[in-house]
């Protein structure tokens, strides 16, 4: 996959949004009291800004993802998005602007197994009410090379297959941001270059902001700004 050619991209237009995450504090309760993972994190996500956030398992990586979309609340601060702090709002309107907002690709691609690669892209796109859906998935379909799968079932593809039709998943729905969760941590060295290569075209490609948390150095090369989560703080 690695060395596969690449599609020429057509340009998407994105919302244009600011977030501002704030004083970020995220604690737990351990065996022996509460146990602080985020300790007053603050950082700001401009429109088409690309920033890659590392550091150590257990570090809090991933839990600043889920505050930052929505998915879990924080022990103290405020995620703004859209001019208002997330967390002053209720559960429904809260799940609306997330999925108004952001696009997801995670770790284990979270594929559905019933349905084919072109199902897959046109179930997101459908749940959104987006029109002519059909015509949008099969576009981003040949746009990360899968064309010749479409009507096949995720666990005929490879790994790295998998991950394309996630990230096209995420970017059919026109998203303003896309939160990627260690998009290669389940790949080997071959087909986590080519996902490198295929979300830094489609990157570049969109107007989206991208918000990545990795283990692999290389891959947060891919984004302009790079933070390392040490001891609950994020570190240029």
């Amino acid at each position: 996959m690695a060395h596969e050619s690449l599609p020429q991209f057509e340009t998407f237009r994105y919302n244009n949004i600011m977030i501002q995450l704030t004083d970020i504090q995220k604690n737990y309760d351990g065996p022996s009291g509460e146990i602080e993972i985020l300790t007053g994190v603050s950082i700001p996500i401009p429109p088409k800004a690309s920033i890659a956030i590392t550091g150590p398992s257990g570090s809090g990586k991933s839990t600043l993802l889920r505050i930052l979309a929505g998915l879990e609340p924080p022990t103290k601060g405020r995620v703004i998005v859209h001019n208002q702090n997330i967390y002053d709002l209720t559960d429904d309107d809260r799940a609306t602007l997330r999925s108004q907002t952001f696009g997801f690709i995670f770790q284990s691609f979270r594929l559905f197994p019933a349905l084919t690669v072109i199902e897959n892209i046109q179930l997101s796109l459908d749940i959104k009410g987006t029109k002519n859906s059909d015509t949008i998935a099969h576009e981003w379909m040949e746009n990360v090379g899968l064309a010749h799968r479409k009507d096949h079932l995720p666990e005929t593809l490879s790994g790295g297959e998998q991950q394309r039709v996630a990230i096209a998943r995420a970017l059919a729905t026109n998203p303003s941001v896309i939160v990627a969760d260690e998009p290669t941590g389940n790949l080997d060295k071959k087909n986590s270059d080519g996902i490198q290569t295929m979300l830094q075209s489609c990157m570049e490609a969109s107007n989206a902001a991208l918000v990545l948390v990795t283990h692999d150095i290389e891959l947060a090369k891919i984004c302009d700004t790079q933070y390392e989560l040490s001891n609950g703080q994020l570190l240029k």
